[in-house]
């Protein structure tokens, strides 16, 4: 470009009436909206041009179009992976937005005009690239958190000097309550105009970006306005609305973007949509940067302004916050409210101001509903200022394909009502209801389910998954159900994978199948073919896990993918799946599981975690497809292994502890076997660890057997000390999951066997530690364990 504003604006005299008028607000601003709109209605231009992305300016018409309800956000996304999205947020209250209602009731031309997104998007990409290039360059990325500070600093100065508590409360009390003609249009002209002039140099020294990045906008703007008087508006009848940062730069004496100009900027493909936001992702709490601090309440505020009552404000402010109070069963008088209301007024006119500010109203909710104590109304003002509402898009409203789909499909899941901000709880019955008469309404939960599963595929973060009550698993899902602009702006990405909801899921899931690397992952791989009831797709994962097993030798995988495959065989019918093609696969996964388990379970302490994992499943496997699977096989190798000296102990102890739940063993045997492990002799290591894995099964089945107890107490005792300490470390490990009634009860055996008493050492066990006891247990804190 010929030269920078930046200079321009600092070298040289320009001309305050460019023609045209400028209209600078601030985005989120009621006043702003209140004040345009009666500058509006006194202009009465041919055009309004407003700050936002040119290439969006056909939805403006939609987003003003009959059944929309702000907040709304335009979405402006790139069409290839990975996906880069730039966001447009609207309340009604935005001075935009009110821009665009005024447009459309008065049959007046409205158009944005800032960079199209191919550009903005492009731009953006080139600064955050840059931004972490500069990361690595110390100078550089100082130089910007020192730009940032001194702006902190100045707004900050500027709340000082005003002897406000914040920045926010100056800008409310000075301009959203000045009610003044045409105040707010030239205050924020001169605000514009000066802050320019204070930063720009500073600007331009320690944030060259961001002032390149400003200087390529507004020359845009600026190109379109020209357009604008080029297609005959007259000048006197156009409106320029923008931020005020860019207000003062409004003027066609600075240059203009050229075409060569625009051609030479970064270009990449996107795409737009329309949106439902919510007031919490307006709100500067979620981290957005142009947003206010309490949404809702300034949805009030616009509401007050409105109706032309505006002194109303604290009174409806207070009052919701009581009614959010009542609703949660703390209650307040009238009195309180009244004394609220007077307060805050009072707080108001401490600052020469006409009206309390939303500081002044929180502070005097905190000292008279509150009693002083910000905790017990935190969540009625959070609900009064922040709020949950959600934007509403209607049916046939700009929107992508799978935006559609997903909203038709909740609506025919009845699943609309949970589209809110505040976290719902479902709980789903996935049986036939045989009490309704169609089939659709039968298996209603089913095909919520199988929703549901599809948006956790494709990472749409509307639903979240709880753990159930196992007496219920096979039949029942929890589900929590919350919807954020996240996971609008997650559905809209999906658009490259589908333009279904289903389409997507099957697209992810086979991209998932062809990066498939072992048998446990194929295996989890059908069970959400399953559950998302995409059948072709469990089809091609069973023929990947058939071509994986073919090679498989890692015994917890092998061992994972056959339990997999076990829950589906048994609760396949629930889904109304055909899982007969399942059972031979299982079966030859258990064949080989099964023939694999001695050679695994020669591995350290390390691995066998996972092997008691994988043991466990085995055995599951085992017990519900008895008749399906070679179980008498199994119980052979667990026998083998329980008796094997060579083997892991802790995995030896956790066989010999599923042979003694299931009476496969007798009881003279369990006596030798016992005094084998836990005799005189027997390395710590092994002999501790070996009743280490045999704890970690059925603790009654322990308990019954008096034997097992005081051949471990005699164990225990013909230990020297250093291996006593070392035995801890594996009996501290094997009684922390005990509960504390089976802790009990080992202590009254072990009374017993002392001959001192079961009440006695029940007794004993609950008293504190003696001053010797706590010696005696740091002194093993201190201890050496070597390599354990």
């Amino acid at each position: 470009m010929e030269k920078s504003v930046l200079r321009v604006f600092g070298d040289e005299q320009l001309d305050t009436n460019p023609g045209f008028h400028v209209f600078g607000i601030r985005h989120l601003s009621p006043a702003g909206a209140h004040h345009l709109v009666a500058f509006l209605e006194e202009i009465q231009p041919t055009i309004v041009l407003i700050e936002g992305p040119s290439d969006a300016s056909h939805l403006i018409r939609e987003m003003t179009s009959l059944g929309v309800v702000p907040p709304i956000a335009i979405l402006a996304y790139t069409d290839g992976l990975p996906v880069r999205t730039l966001l447009y947020p609207y309340a009604n209250y935005s001075p935009e937005y009110q821009a665009f209602v005024w447009a459309s009731q008065n049959q007046v031309q409205a158009a944005f005009i800032d960079l199209p997104s191919v550009h903005a998007l492009a731009l953006y990409e080139q600064r955050q690239l840059k931004r972490i290039a500069t990361d690595s360059q110390l100078q550089e990325s100082d130089d910007f958190h020192v730009y940032a500070k001194e702006q902190s600093t100045i707004y900050q100065r500027i709340a000082e000097l005003s002897e406000e508590p914040d920045y926010e409360a100056y800008w409310e009390r000075h301009y959203e309550h000045n009610l003044n003609h045409d105040a707010y249009r030239q205050s924020i002209h001169q605000f514009s105009k000066q802050m320019r002039e204070l930063t720009s140099r500073q600007e331009m020294q320690l944030a060259p970006q961001e002032a390149a990045y400003n200087e390529i906008r507004e020359s845009y703007m600026r190109r379109k306005i020209q357009d604008a008087i080029a297609e005959g508006h007259d000048p006197d009848k156009i409106v320029v609305v923008t931020g005020a940062h860019h207000a003062s730069a409004m003027n066609l004496q600075a240059p203009a973007m050229t075409d060569e100009e625009l051609k030479g900027l970064p270009k990449t493909t996107t795409k737009l949509t329309l949106m439902p936001y919510s007031y919490y992702k307006l709100s500067s709490h979620s981290g957005y940067g142009a947003g206010n601090q309490a949404p809702a309440y300034y949805e009030l505020f616009w509401q007050c302004l409105q109706s032309g009552d505006l002194h109303r404000l604290p009174a409806l402010y207070f009052s919701q916050v009581a009614a959010h109070l009542r609703a949660h069963g703390t209650y307040r008088s009238t009195a309180s409210l009244i004394e609220a209301v007077r307060l805050a007024e009072a707080l108001a006119s401490m600052h020469d101001g006409n009206l309390p500010t939303w500081k002044d109203l929180r502070d005097a909710a905190i000292v008279c509903l509150g009693f002083g104590e910000l905790s017990t109304i935190a969540e009625a003002l959070a609900r009064t200022d922040i709020g949950t509402a959600i934007g509403r898009l209607p049916e046939g409203v700009s929107q992508t394909p799978i935006q559609d789909d997903l909203n038709r499909e909740l609506r025919r899941l009845k699943l609309d009502k949970y589209k809110t901000a505040v976290a719902t709880t479902l709980e789903l019955d996935l049986r036939e209801n045989r009490r309704v008469k169609s089939e659709e309404a039968a298996y209603l939960d089913l095909k919520r389910s199988v929703l549901l599963q599809r948006l956790e595929l494709l990472g749409i973060q509307f639903a979240r998954k709880e753990r159930v009550h196992q007496a219920s698993a096979s039949w029942a899902e929890n589900w929590v159900l919350r919807w954020t602009p996240e996971s609008e702006i997650q559905a809209v990405e999906s658009t490259l994978k589908g333009e279904t909801i289903e389409l997507a899921a099957a697209f992810v899931l086979k991209e998932k199948l062809e990066a498939c690397a072992d048998i446990a992952e194929a295996s989890h791989m059908i069970r959400i073919a399953c559950d998302c009831n995409l059948t072709e797709l469990m089809d091609q994962a069973i023929t990947t896990l058939q071509g994986l097993a073919v090679d498989a030798g890692n015994f917890e995988q092998i061992a994972g993918a056959a339990y997999e495959l076990s829950v589906l065989i048994r609760y396949g019918s629930i889904r109304r799946i055909e899982t007969d093609t399942l059972v031979p696969l299982l079966q030859q996964l258990f064949l080989r599981g099964t023939l694999l388990l001695l050679d695994a379970s020669g591995c350290n302490d390390d691995a066998a975690g996972g092997m008691v994992r994988g043991i466990q499943s085995l055995h599951t496997v085992a017990q519900e497809h008895y008749n399906q699977v070679d179980d008498r096989l199994w119980f052979n190798k667990l026998q083998d292994l329980a008796s094997r000296d060579d083997r892991n102990a802790k995995l030896s102890g956790f066989a010999f502890a599923i042979l003694l739940e299931r009476n496969e063993i007798a009881d003279e045997q369990v006596e030798r076997e016992v005094s084998r492990r836990l005799s005189p002799g027997i390395p710590v290591d092994l002999g501790a660890g070996w009743f280490e894995g045999m704890s970690m099964r059925n603790r009654y089945a322990l308990l019954s057997r008096v034997t097992l107890w005081k051949q471990l107490d005699a164990y225990i005792g013909s230990l020297e000390k250093d291996a006593f300490h070392r035995s801890l470390v594996f009996l501290r490990r094997a009684f922390s999951s005990f509960e504390p009634r089976e802790k009990a009860a080992v202590a009254e055996m072990m009374g017993d066997i002392w001959g001192v008493g079961a009440d006695t050492a029940g007794a004993a066990l609950q008293q504190p530690l003696s001053e010797e006891e706590k010696e005696k247990l740091d002194e093993l804190n201190e201890f050496d364990f070597g390599d354990l």
